[in-house]
């Protein structure tokens, strides 16, 4: 399997779940990989699991300076990414809510880590691959963006539409310098993020009984149409959503 051969790749939330499925499949295929994560020690030892092939940086997706610092680092080692996944995010169980009961911190500290911090990852992915040619952006989504699965999850659910959006925007300002932006869907699937509802028999048969192939989601399913996103075989496909959610959003 070489389809990302000659690539190198940067992960964020690389440390568990999407993102750490993501950066061992990434690898498997022929990619360096670039394992971003706060959790450095987490992001180290998964990056360790994959080999020489892989590395990890500390990096706070809401915080600028940390994003500038980690693209600087990588173009400074040689190891400049021309493809990036802005995988990480937060779902504050417990603590989103229906507008009428969100707390003004909980909205803002998610839509600091799941919108600014995609924008900031974006912003320094683009500023790196207008320098060398081009590169593959690839954003994870939710279908709370599109139909009413978040009603319960305000903050998060307007966090995502906005990542959506800023995928189609971002898409259309760089195709002609050939940076692709493309959005993955992933329905529920079973992280460490949702430990809330995977842990809860209740709750998981409830969202699981909307997904007419009839499971839950694995981070394995994600990985590979975003390593089609980020090989060659992805070159015309820019701008797009692609829903990888087990039919939950075609009904």
């Amino acid at each position: 399997m070489t389809r990302l051969h000659g690539k190198t790749a940067l992960v964020t939330g690389g440390a568990l779940g999407i993102g750490m499925a993501v950066a061992q499949r990434f690898a498997a295929e022929g990619a360096r990989v670039i394992l971003a994560d706060r959790n450095g020690e987490g992001a180290a030892r998964a990056a360790a699991a994959i080999g020489a092939n892989a590395r990890a940086v500390t990096m706070d997706i809401s915080d600028e300076s940390a994003v500038a610092a980690a693209f600087a680092e990588a173009e400074e080692t040689g190891w400049a990414p021309d493809v990036v996944v802005a995988n990480a995010g937060v779902q504050l169980f417990g603590q989103d809510a229906q507008i009428a009961d969100l707390d003004l911190e909980v909205w803002k500290r998610t839509i600091d880590i799941n919108l600014t911090g995609t924008f900031l990852t974006v912003k320094y992915a683009v500023r790196t691959m207008l320098k060398n040619g081009g590169g593959s952006i690839i954003l994870t989504g939710s279908p709370t963006a599109v139909n009413g699965e978040g009603k319960d999850f305000t903050a998060y659910s307007s966090s995502k539409a906005g990542v959506h959006g800023l995928g189609r925007t971002v898409a259309a300002a760089y195709a002609d310098r050939g940076i692709r932006v493309n959005t993955v869907q992933p329905a529920y699937t079973e992280t460490p993020l949702v430990a809330a509802i995977s842990e809860d028999p209740e709750s998981r048969a409830a969202i699981v009984s909307r997904i007419p192939i009839g499971r839950a989601g694995t981070p394995d399913d994600v990985a590979g149409i975003m390593v089609y996103l980020a090989s060659d075989d992805g070159s015309f496909a820019t701008g797009a959503t692609f829903q990888v959610d087990g039919g939950m959003t075609s009904l």
